[in-house]
């Protein structure tokens, strides 16, 4: 798909909507430095129920040269590479956070004014948690580490303040708010049904990955750093694991100790 129009410094779009990139080929496209990915509504089947969703996006410097059109390798750049990343969430207020590399920052809008001001400023993720998300109807599909996980969230233990809090509503965005602020993790593995794991990697997991981790958090995908995995194709999909870093560290510890086991019955 091509624009014809020029939109600023953009020379190329790629959505969770679209099937391909959207090229802006117009001279001043074309002269463009930059490439955005989005998820233009996370969470959108939560809308009629009146759920928070959000829009997720992510920014990188074009690798193709300059004045001709974007092509497919600059949108399938590595998760390090990213210049900019961020979401804005829509619930009982609004809020743009973002980061470039120096922090997480967060902005909250102001009706009255019709401008987002500085509320949350160089958040920072807990090392600690008390939350989990996952969608535990899916466990019977699960790995033996991520059952073990589980059983170890759902263990009395009082000095460390378990069992662990389960929430989930299928909203990305409002999981990863949540944890951001108060501490936790979100989970989605693979399964026997989704062997790859169901995010995408371009549009989800890169542009929260590089938040949590600049808000000193950790995102994986249970082996591998998300940020260095290499994207082979526009709508890859990955298995997801991010929050605060030691409940990150608990659970990867278990799928490495029990990833060449027979998922658990």
């Amino acid at each position: 798909m091509t624009l014809s129009k020029p939109r600023g410094e953009v020379c190329g779009i790629a959505s969770e909507e679209e099937d391909d990139i959207i090229v802006i080929d117009s001279e001043r496209g074309c002269n463009s430095k930059y490439i955005v990915l989005m998820d233009l509504l996370d969470g959108s089947s939560n809308i009629d129920v009146n759920v928070s969703v959000g829009t997720i996006f992510s920014i990188y410097k074009r690798i193709s040269p300059v004045d001709t059109p974007a092509v497919i390798s600059d949108f399938l750049q590595a998760g390090t590479e990213q210049v900019v990343a961020g979401y804005i969430i829509y619930g009982s207020s609004t809020m743009l956070v973002y980061t470039t590399g120096h922090g997480v920052h967060g902005f909250t809008y102001d009706p009255s004014l019709g401008t987002f001001y500085l509320s949350h400023e160089n958040m920072v993720v807990p090392e600690n948690g008390h939350t989990y998300s996952i969608n535990e109807g899916n466990y019977l599909k699960f790995p033996a580490g991520i059952k073990k996980y589980l059983k170890f969230c759902q263990e009395i233990d009082e000095p460390n303040q378990r069992p662990y809090t389960s929430r989930y509503i299928s909203s990305l965005v409002s999981y990863f708010h949540r944890n951001l602020i108060t501490g936790g993790i979100y989970i989605y593995p693979s399964t026997a049904s989704a062997p790859k794991g169901k995010l995408r990697l371009l549009y989800e997991c890169n542009p929260m990955a590089f938040l949590i981790e600049q808000a000193g958090g950790i995102a994986s995908d249970g082996f591998n750093r998300i940020l260095e995995v290499k994207p082979t194709e526009l709508h890859q999909r990955i298995a997801f694991f991010c929050g605060s870093k030691n409940m990150l560290k608990e659970v990867q510890n278990l799928i490495a100790e029990f990833s060449d086991d027979e998922p658990l019955n």
